[in-house]
């Protein structure tokens, strides 16, 4: 099931999901921008941005460990702001990261929520792909989500940091779970890396 917006703020406010800093305003007023959606919530882009550097490397997923590292070896680091945004330029892949951190704790409430991390119309009538193939954010994921992005648009694109950027759907899991965490559990990073690695 999916949670409106009215039961997102509910599981805010009862931690069962962590937004840190939580979206506001909760309520939409004349033309104030309203981050809550009928059954999402947008989520904005953080000020760091990394940018993948070709090479002569092979990426190989089937080695285990290390890819956030390897990853973060092969990229340039962007830090963007109001005066200074990123134009993603037509045909090129950044890795970004949200604003956000998001917390789903497995606690004494039940049923546990996952999430879905998605990019916005808006973006997309651009040709910026947000976030693609992997929207899953799963029950006991702890830190920010990341953001793999391209232009696949006519013209660049303007990235500004806190600009909105994506939306999350929360969904409720039933059943027990066994906890598996991510290789990027605690990823401070677009790149994955956290506290102790990278």
């Amino acid at each position: 099931m999916i949670l409106s917006n009215l039961e997102i703020q509910r599981a805010i406010d009862e931690g069962r999901i962590i937004i840190d800093p939580q979206p506001l305003p909760r309520k939409k007023n004349a033309d104030e921008y309203c981050p809550y959606d009928t059954c999402a919530v947008d989520l904005t882009l953080g000020a760091e941005i990394s940018v993948p550097k070709g090479g002569p490397f092979t990426i190989d997923l089937t080695r285990r460990g290390g890819l956030a590292e390897f990853i973060h070896k092969h990229c340039d680091p962007y830090k963007i702001t109001e005066e200074q945004p990123f134009l993603l330029e037509r045909g090129k892949f950044i890795l970004a990261k949200t604003f956000e951190r998001i917390g789903l704790p497995v606690g004494k409430f039940r049923p546990y929520l996952a999430a879905r991390i998605e990019g916005k119309s808006s973006a997309a009538r651009c040709g910026i792909l947000v976030h693609f193939t992997a929207p899953t954010v799963h029950t006991c994921w702890d830190g920010p989500l990341t953001l793999e992005m391209t232009n696949l648009g006519p013209a660049s694109f303007t990235l500004k940091p806190r600009m909105p950027i994506a939306q999350l759907i929360i969904e409720e899991v039933h059943g027990d779970i066994m906890e598996n965490p991510s290789q990027f559990q605690g990823q401070i990073t677009p790149e994955g890396t956290g506290p102790k690695r990278g």
